[in-house]
């Protein structure tokens, strides 16, 4: 067999219908779309309607809501983090933020904090500042030596709850 034998299977590719290109085609005229009427013409946009009986979605309930105050996290697990240190992006001593992690890039873009899950083994000895991070990665993290310091959350200053009562 050489390159210039290769073929398509047989009935691989179906010629290209010509619509609308006389009534001996078979498709002429309306090209195959009926006659008349919205759907007949072109830019018919219809997708929801149900022939006026009410659409299913406004018959069926509204369920739940999208917080606008959650919190995005960067997600990093153990192993990713290990493996940094392997390739010596990351050196054991050194305190790791969210800013370190984007610039030796485990990261692609700072978020509103990240967050260590536990997933794979850790051997580095980390000093690790986070918005968040599981039980089985603070324990592995403090197994291997290392420490990790959760940042809490900021509440809201006194001043502007005096200021929204008067």
């Amino acid at each position: 067999m050489r390159l210039n034998e290769l073929r398509d299977n047989p009935g691989a590719t179906r010629p290209k219908k010509r619509i609308g290109r006389g009534i001996g085609s078979g498709k002429g005229k309306t090209a195959g779309r009926g006659v008349k009427g919205q759907k007949s013409r072109s830019g018919v946009a219809i997708k929801g309607f149900e022939g006026g009986q009410m659409p299913i979605h406004r018959r069926l309930p509204k369920r739940g809501f999208n917080n606008i105050f959650a919190k995005d996290f960067n997600e990093v697990n153990l192993d990713r983090l290990q493996r940094a240190v392997d390739d010596k992006k990351l050196k054991e001593g050194e305190t790791i933020t969210v800013a370190t992690l984007v610039e030796v890039g485990v990261l692609r873009r700072a978020k509103d904090g990240v967050r260590i899950l536990g997933n794979g083994e850790l051997k580095a000895k980390l000093t690790i500042e986070a918005a968040g991070a599981s039980k089985g990665a603070v324990a592995a993290i403090e197994k291997a030596g290392g420490s990790i310091t959760i940042a809490q959350p900021k509440a809201p200053s006194e001043d502007k709850a005096g200021e929204e009562k008067a």
